[in-house]
């Protein structure tokens, strides 16, 4: 079935409708028509099974068969992406929502090629939580991430943010294998971290001054690897092995 997504405000009553561009999606790309089933996916969670009532000219009346409320994954993890070049964030939000992230805050560190003002960086924000929707009806994910304003690591730091768990991807010859801190965190408090963050960095790493302040922080360092991977490939990378440590019903 097509899936749409409509803002928790907008999902509450028996009767829904897709208005501006999930409308125009549903009419004039996928073209509905009155009587097929669709989901609707409202990123609190909620996952509606609806029935079309009415193909207008330009909203779709939709009817609620049946809403289903899906839990959260275990763990809720935070990756705190430094901007690449290019239009690779919008690929690297895409892999994220698909692989269940909680939160992505896009990083502006010393090395990342994009400068942007306070009006650019909300509009980039803006077009990347579109990106995220458009991610969370293709992979079906109930729940849509938070999608921060860009901020440098000692705005986002300066927030005091709270984690169980925090690691950075790094190239020190003191880090370790992925599966150690998280291993010794089990070990500690006789349950997996509720929440983790992970530092990814630009073309070229962080900073020796940002791995320090990432690493005051109480973020560990760890391995991604023999290999050095682009960045993209690295924040794929950190997020699939949180999702198999951290996000099974079954913890070892």
């Amino acid at each position: 079935m097509h899936r749409f997504y409509l803002p928790p405000e907008q999902a509450q009553t028996p009767g829904l409708t897709l208005t501006g561009r999930e409308a125009h999606h549903a009419l004039h790309v996928l073209r509905v028509a009155s009587g097929e089933r669709v989901v609707v996916l409202d990123g609190a969670g909620q996952e509606l099974r609806c029935e079309v009532q009415n193909a207008g000219r330009d909203t779709v009346q939709l009817a609620v068969i049946e809403r289903n409320r899906l839990p959260p994954l275990p763990c809720q993890i935070t990756l705190l992406q430094a901007i690449p070049k290019a239009r690779l964030i919008e690929d690297i939000i895409e892999k994220a929502v698909e692989l269940g992230v909680h939160r992505v805050v896009p990083l502006l560190s010393e090395r990342v090629v994009t400068q942007l003002d306070a009006a650019s960086a909300e509009a980039k924000a803006a077009k990347w939580r579109l990106t995220a929707i458009e991610a969370l009806k293709q992979s079906g994910n109930p729940w849509l991430p938070q999608i921060d304003t860009p901020l440098t690591p000692h705005a986002f730091l300066a927030q005091r943010p709270a984690f169980d768990l925090a690691l950075i991807g790094s190239l020190q010859d003191d880090r370790r294998h992925p599966r150690a801190p998280i291993h010794d965190y089990r070990r500690k408090h006789q349950r997996p971290p509720c929440s983790a963050a992970i530092w990814v960095g630009p073309e070229g790493d962080f900073t020796p001054a940002e791995v320090a302040l990432a690493r005051a922080s109480g973020a560990h360092p760890i391995s991604l690897g023999r290999l050095v991977l682009r960045c993209e490939t690295a924040a794929i990378y950190c997020l699939s092995v949180l999702n198999y440590e951290l996000q099974s019903s079954v913890q070892g």
